[in-house]
């Protein structure tokens, strides 16, 4: 039996981190879900997981800085941040950090499986279909 790709879901609020838990869970993948960045960071989650679906306002540290850190670190570990603050300077910065995407919340479930299938094949544009990114 093939072992489970994994996501790392960070997230501050308890009800999101299960719901999209729930989701990516009924996508066939496993999910390791973090109450803020450095729960993941202090786990070493980057070396643990295939991708990261991150929410951006979380008090410490931002899922922008954590991307940050994350690429000075070192790691090419695909990150979508899935945020309630989704605007268009936000999603600017998340593109220009590194992020695959940024989506707004409530997530969209069907740009969160294409973006899981894209990791999952090996595929990743630079921002997935059906994504509001920068042309």
């Amino acid at each position: 039996m093939a072992k489970k790709q994994v996501v790392a879901i960070i997230d501050d609020d308890e009800s999101i981190r299960a719901a999209t838990s729930r989701l990516v869970r009924s996508l066939g993948w496993d999910a390791h879900t973090y109450d803020s960045a450095q729960a993941f960071l202090d786990t070493g989650g980057a070396s643990l997981v295939q991708c990261i679906l991150s929410d951006v306002q979380m008090p410490r540290t931002s899922g922008l800085e954590l991307l940050r850190i994350l690429n000075a670190q070192g790691s090419r570990v695909p990150v979508v941040f899935i945020t309630a603050f989704c605007t268009e300077a936000i999603r600017r910065e998340a593109l220009r950090a590194g992020a695959q995407a940024c989506l707004s919340k409530p997530v969209d479930e069907a740009a969160v499986q294409r973006f899981l299938d894209d990791v999952a094949s090996g595929r990743l544009p630079a921002v997935p279909p059906g994504c509001h990114g920068i042309k």
